[in-house]
């Protein structure tokens, strides 16, 4: 957010209880403050046109509704649709409920099945069973409480964004996700290689559901294609944190000037701020750095890397945000490849990786999928 954000050619203060926060090296301000702390938070928004939440922290984004509406500054976030789409028991009951296609759940459904904590984020606490005696040997009681347990589905997975407010609401690109064997997303790829029937279902899905929730603001669905057939993973009313940058170097459409927009006296529909340029290719990947090694890994590696920097030409990629220095032997990376369309993006992305490899000598390389953690699944 704060990278867009500074793209979008906006002033950005920070406010986070970390002193070592990634965003620490973009922003241009930092106020080092809890966001619970009601008194901190209210003395440090006066200076701000709009606040933006990046944290998923119930207790947080309470403490920023109240304070927002108390001092009146424009909050870009909607509780309501957030409410929903932050249990998993809720989203998949609204699938069910308009008729969107989705994995089935257990015990309606064959095994393998994967089970996902109700109330947590995107991958966290994602684990995965291939027979009943494993599933009991982990929760022992069934069905487990607090957790959704569903078929595991194979195939690509993909995302889409959509934008608006009741009765204007706008869907984006299409892009494609690959995670690591723990399900964290490691890879963004746009524009998204998916036939036009299966591309349009999407989009239609995604209003859809933009529709039931009542959207103000931003929401990310993530599907799967399985056996040809498209089905919906999750929902998330928030600031997507990867693929948002995949689409701005595919189409120039920044979605946080967007969202700004949004939830400003100008509207997005006047803004103009959709007419992207032409379609390049665009490739958004973290790596790790280590003595004889590069591993390609999901997002949770920035997590405790601390502040990060915007490199330009890094090593081939377009941009990059690293803690790399001079000396230091041990560096994370998200790497932004472009290309004219999709194949020279993953082309350039692999002279990159190849750069990097030869200019540190790093002879090990790792490229993880979750049928490493637990074989091929039949």
């Amino acid at each position: 957010m704060t990278y867009l954000a500074r793209k979008a050619g906006f002033e950005t203060l920070l406010l986070d209880r970390r002193l070592d926060a990634p965003a620490t090296g973009l922003c241009h301000r930092f106020g080092n403050i809890d966001l619970t702390d009601r008194k901190a938070l209210t003395g440090a928004l006066p200076c701000v046109d709009l606040v933006l939440p990046a944290t998923e922290n119930a207790e947080a984004l309470q403490s920023l509704v109240r304070s927002c509406e108390e001092i009146q500054v424009p909050l870009a976030f909607d509780p309501s649709a957030y409410a929903i789409s932050s249990s998993k028991a809720a989203s998949d009951e609204l699938f069910r409920k308009l008729g969107i296609p989705a994995p089935s759940p257990w015990p309606e459904c064959t095994f393998p099945v994967l089970a996902k904590p109700d109330g947590e984020s995107g991958s966290k606490g994602v684990e995965v069973f291939s027979d009943l005696q494993a599933l009991e040997a982990r929760f022992g009681l069934l069905p487990p409480e607090g957790w959704v347990v569903q078929e595991y589905l194979t195939g690509p997975s993909y995302s889409i964004e959509v934008m608006g407010h009741p009765g204007h609401y706008t869907p984006l690109q299409i892009t494609r996700l690959e995670v690591d064997r723990s399900f964290d997303c490691k890879r963004v790829q746009a524009p998204a290689s998916l036939s036009d029937d299966l591309a349009g279902q999407f989009g239609e899905i995604a209003l859809t559901l933009a529709e039931a929730v009542g959207l103000s603001g931003i929401m990310d669905v993530e599907a799967i294609v399985h056996e040809g057939q498209l089905k919906v993973l999750e929902i998330d009313a928030r600031f997507p944190s990867q693929t948002p940058t995949a689409v701005y170097h595919s189409t120039g459409i920044n979605m946080l000037e967007w969202l700004a927009r949004i939830f400003s006296t100008q509207g997005a529909e006047e803004s103009g701020l959709l007419r992207g340029g032409a379609v390049l290719g665009s490739v958004v990947e973290h790596v790790r750095v280590e003595p004889g090694r590069l591993s390609v890994c999901g997002e949770r590696i920035l997590a405790e890397a601390g502040p990060l920097q915007l490199e330009v030409d890094f090593f081939g990629a377009h941009e990059a945000l690293t803690n790399r220095a001079p000396g230091k032997e041990e560096w994370v990376a998200t790497l932004m490849f472009k290309g004219p369309d999709l194949e020279g993006a993953r082309d350039n992305r692999n002279q990159g990786i190849r750069d990097i490899r030869d200019r540190f000598g790093l002879n090990r390389y790792s490229d993880e999928s979750p049928q490493d953690s637990f074989g091929p699944v039949r």
